[in-house]
């Protein structure tokens, strides 16, 4: 976009003064020019009227001769007629001539062309005034012979005799008065041409000299003009060799200016910048919508109606990852920060000023901040639930990391070669990871939580996606990788606490090799030899430890979710659970609890409305009958509504209507505690993904006992596992 620069008048004033005088002069001479042209003009007109005069008096001459000669012939013959006529309009002719020759009036030819007489000088006006006064002494005459010259009644002999006779005398004068008029008219003119030729010579040569004149003091003034214009070049450009951070501006169609320093192609990475289009320069570097949000973002700039420093504030390149595209690999991903300013022509936003700074150290030292920021929030987490949490649950969970971490490295270790056992893969991983992130989120651990969380949005992506492949499950290695490395953490803080501690138990080592035949795994494996535990004694232990447990977890899931919930229990404490079964039921129990307060009780509002106490109540017990063990979950909540999870299977396709009307309660029942199916709309932390009841389904199955489930809608869920203790 072209702009127009602000022009100081008072520095052009001369220039200005001169071109106006230098066209005034022209104007003069032309004005001149064509004033003399009509004087000019006008003396011809003079000199053809002292001429027609005279020829006019020799015709008059010659007809009164003619007529006298002729005398006595019939005077109504044509001959006679026609001379009659010519002596009359000739007559007429001459005085009128003569009265505007010497008054310079307007006199308008046979044609009807009006002529301006100009004044004659004296000598003229003599030689004019004899004329006229020979004329009046013939004109007389003339007209009384006209008077009755065509009358054959009257004689006019002596009439035309004595116009003969004083046309002898007067022809004479008059045509001698009519040459010296004409010479004295001739010469007057001459000698105004000679004049007029001079002055327009004198002109011209005035104009020309005034030309040359102002050339040269234009040149003059146009060569220092340059050379401050070359001056401020040389220090603009200096100015732009020597700063280190990238400056250009860009016009309203994102064009980049000629002029930027030197340090943009270094900082931008391209050595032609000058002239591109600033998107052009950015495209495939940057993400498509931020190239179209900094179109926008540039576009309001330019709007004067937006303020600046709001505008700024959407700036969508601050900070912004500037991709390499160069052949050489070699180089990095740099973060660069672009600066926006108007540029104001008066009160018009004129160009944008963009002020770049390559940002990648200050950017990676934030990013390793950040990173040893949030191990150190980590290790405060960690430390946190070690202190707070009694140690044999911290060492349970470190064990049960490890066995989780093994479990699914021997699953990734298992190719798979049809669909059908990759999704059994699936689907084992997927459980083995759900029961990871209860156990961490039930000791609040959410860095192991989110990790865990992370590796379920790419589990339950595969679950969607179709087809399935053995290299879709080698990014699951990375999050193996990262739990171990989070593992290893808690238990060498754990380590450090008992080293320093008097009575600290002494730590133990808890080998966790495993082999797989996948390489990315493989590298996730190499980290499971770590220090995994405390030694405890165990005989210390009590089950108000694990009451208080799932009581803290489920109040915290709970809040996440915007309810109230009270866990009771009357046998959790009074019974004593197998050794082999301690883990299963503490699984299964977490699974249930979650399940429990995110699908079982309602939001107090709802509970308010449906007259129940806006608390919730879950129970949780335990039985010892001899030969089996009991685990009872029940809620006071909303109960299983089997029409929503006979809608969902609709809406998910699992069933058409027809077929899914026919399912009876069990087949819901079975549906419900299949993988990946849940009735939560949305997943968040707490479920939604459909693990949960698939990983009881298992743990029961996996110890060959018995899952019961009663449900009253809008009143209470009870689920109850039973497990053999042989």
């Amino acid at each position: 976009m072209a702009t127009v620069p602000n022009v100081d008048n008072k520095r052009y004033q001369g220039l200005i003064i001169s071109i106006a005088l230098f066209l005034s002069l022209i104007g003069a001479l032309l004005a001149f020019t064509f004033y003399t042209s009509n004087l000019l003009e006008r003396n011809t007109a003079l000199i053809d009227q002292t001429n027609q005069v005279a020829n006019s008096a020799q015709a008059v001459i010659k007809d009164l001769f003619d007529l006298d000669s002729s005398y006595g012939e019939d005077t109504n013959s044509p001959h006679i007629q026609r001379v009659l006529s010519r002596l009359e309009q000739n007559t007429a002719l001459i005085t009128s001539s003569i009265a505007a020759i010497e008054q310079g009036s307007t006199i308008t030819d046979a044609e009807g062309n009006s002529y301006d007489l100009p004044k004659i000088d004296s000598q003229a006006q003599t030689n004019i005034a004899a004329a006229n006064e020979q004329w009046k002494a013939l004109e007389p005459k003339i007209q009384t012979y006209l008077k009755d010259a065509d009358n054959i009644m009257v004689t006019s002999a002596d009439e035309l005799t004595q116009a003969v006779e004083q046309a002898k005398t007067s022809s004479l004068f008059i045509n001698d008065s009519l040459d010296n008029l004409t010479k004295d008219v001739f010469d007057s003119a001459q000698r105004q041409a000679t004049t007029i030729r001079l002055i327009q010579v004198l002109g011209v040569a005035a104009i020309f000299t005034y030309f040359l004149i102002f050339v040269f003091f234009f040149v003059r003034r146009l060569r220092e003009t340059d050379a401050e214009a070359l001056a401020a070049r040389q220090e603009t450009q200096e100015i732009m060799e020597t700063v280190n951070t990238g400056l250009f501006l860009l016009d309203k169609d994102l064009n980049i200016g000629q002029q930027h320093s030197r340090a943009l192609n270094n900082i931008i990475g391209s050595d032609r910048l000058a002239g591109e289009n600033f998107t052009n320069v950015l495209r495939g570097r940057i993400s498509d919508k931020d190239l179209k949000t900094t179109q926008q973002f540039i576009e309001q700039l330019y709007n004067p109606r937006v303020k600046e420093k709001l505008v700024d504030s959407l700036n969508p390149l601050h900070k912004v990852m500037l991709h390499n595209l160069s052949e050489d690999k070699s180089l990095d991903n740099r973060f660069l920060d672009f600066k926006f300013s108007r540029v104001y022509d008066n009160k018009d936003i004129a160009r944008i000023l963009v002020n770049v700074n390559d940002v990648s150290d200050a950017v990676y030292l934030e990013q390793r901040l950040e990173k040893e920021r949030s191990q150190n929030d980590m290790q405060i987490e960690m430390l946190t639930t070690i202190l707070n949490v009694n140690p044999k649950i911290i060492n349970e969970f470190i064990g049960n990391t490890q066995a989780h971490i093994e479990k699914m490295n021997n699953i990734l270790k298992n190719p798979g070669s049809s669909q059908y056992e990759l999704e059994g893969k699936l689907k084992a991983i997927y459980r083995e990871m759900h029961s990871l992130k209860g156990e961490a989120s039930a000791l609040k651990l959410h860095s192991f939580t989110k990790i865990a969380s992370d590796a379920e949005d790419k589990l339950h992506a595969l679950q969607n996606q179709g087809q399935l492949s053995g290299n879709d499950f080698l990014p699951l290695a990375v999050h193996l990788d990262d739990l171990l490395s989070l593992s290893n953490t808690i238990a060498t803080l754990g380590e450090r606490i008992n080293r320093s501690a008097p009575s600290a138990a002494k730590a133990s080592t808890v080998q966790a090799p495993v082999a797989t035949q996948n390489p990315v795994a493989d590298h996730a494996a190499s980290n499971a030899d770590f220090d995994g535990g405390l030694d405890i004694d165990l005989d210390n232990e009590t089950d108000d430890d694990l009451l208080s447990f799932y009581n803290e977890f489920t109040k915290e899931i709970a809040a996440r979710q915007g309810k109230r919930v009270q866990l009771k229990s009357t046998t959790l404490t009074q019974t004593s659970i197998p050794a082999h079964l301690a883990k299963p039921i503490k699984e299964i129990s977490i699974q249930l609890l979650r399940n429990a307060v995110v699908h079982g009780i309602e939001s107090p509002n709802v509970r308010h409305a449906t007259g129940k106490p806006d608390v919730g109540t879950i129970d949780l017990e335990v039985q010892d009958n001899g030969s089996n063990f009991m685990l009872v979950v029940q809620d006071d909540g909303q109960g299983i509504n089997y029409d929503n999870i006979r809608n969902k299977l609709i809406q998910e396709g699992r069933f058409g209507t027809e077929e899914a009307n026919q399912l009876s309660k069990g087949d819901l029942l079975k549906q419900l505690f299949s993988s990946g199916f849940s009735t939560k709309e949305h997943a968040d932390e707490d479920g939604g993904r459909g693990v949960g009841l698939d990983i009881i389904k298992a743990k029961v199955k996996e110890y060959d006992g018995k899952l019961n489930v009663n449900s009253e809608l809008g009143q209470m869920t009870r689920f109850v596992i039973t497990l053999p203790k042989a």
